[in-house]
């Protein structure tokens, strides 16, 4: 009785065995998880300036980038590629996109409706995914301001102006001042050397 139950066990080592090796087996040839690192995941910028919506991702296998834009005016997607492979831009940003093999995206004179939320998806080829996200800040530059500098400037020259031929207007109205006084005392002076002389 004891050698039948011994040959089961046996058995079942083996079995077991042979089931670990090939589940390692298929662990290892498995791509490994996706990964992907935002390094800016806020970005500002203003109207008709040129931005990077930088990524960097890894992963075994052949990886498809896609890039969706959110924001109050609704959901756009932009580019979508596989890596060493098609690249497909929405109509939308045809010339305004620019894509690197890391994942990332550059934008071209961006306005005030492309500020929101880009969502990056990296998809493997056997499904693993992973998501990231960039907030993109958009300001307009505000010309009010720079007129009013302009204006405030013009003002100030306007005034320091006016301020320059008034110091030149008194220094040359004390200037003759000065001599009509001058000329004055040196006439009493001539009257009293006369008067001296009569007296004399």
């Amino acid at each position: 009785l004891m050698r039948p139950l011994q040959g089961c066990r046996e058995r079942g080592v083996v079995v077991g065995t042979v089931t670990l090796c090939l589940a390692a087996g298929w662990a290892l040839q498995t791509p490994g998880v996706v990964s992907l690192v935002v390094p800016q995941p806020n970005i500002n910028a203003t109207v008709a300036q040129n931005i990077l919506l930088s990524v960097e991702y890894s992963c075994r296998g052949v990886a498809t980038i896609e890039w969706k834009h959110v924001s109050s005016w609704g959901t756009t997607k932009i580019v979508e590629w596989k890596s060493g492979n098609y690249v497909n831009i929405s109509t939308v940003y045809k010339d305004r996109v620019t894509t690197f093999e890391n994942g990332s995206i550059q934008l071209l004179n961006v306005g005030m409706r492309d500020a929101g939320y880009y969502f990056i998806t990296v998809t493997e080829e056997y499904g693993t995914n992973t998501y990231g996200t960039i907030i993109v800040n958009v300001y307009e530059i505000i010309y009010e301001d720079l007129h009013f500098v302009a204006v405030l400037f013009a003002f100030l020259a306007a005034v320091s102006a006016i301020l320059v031929c008034f110091m030149w207007l008194c220094n040359k109205s004390l200037h003759l001042f000065r001599k009509k006084t001058t000329h004055k005392l040196t006439a009493s002076t001539t009257e009293e050397i006369e008067l001296e002389t009569i007296e004399c």
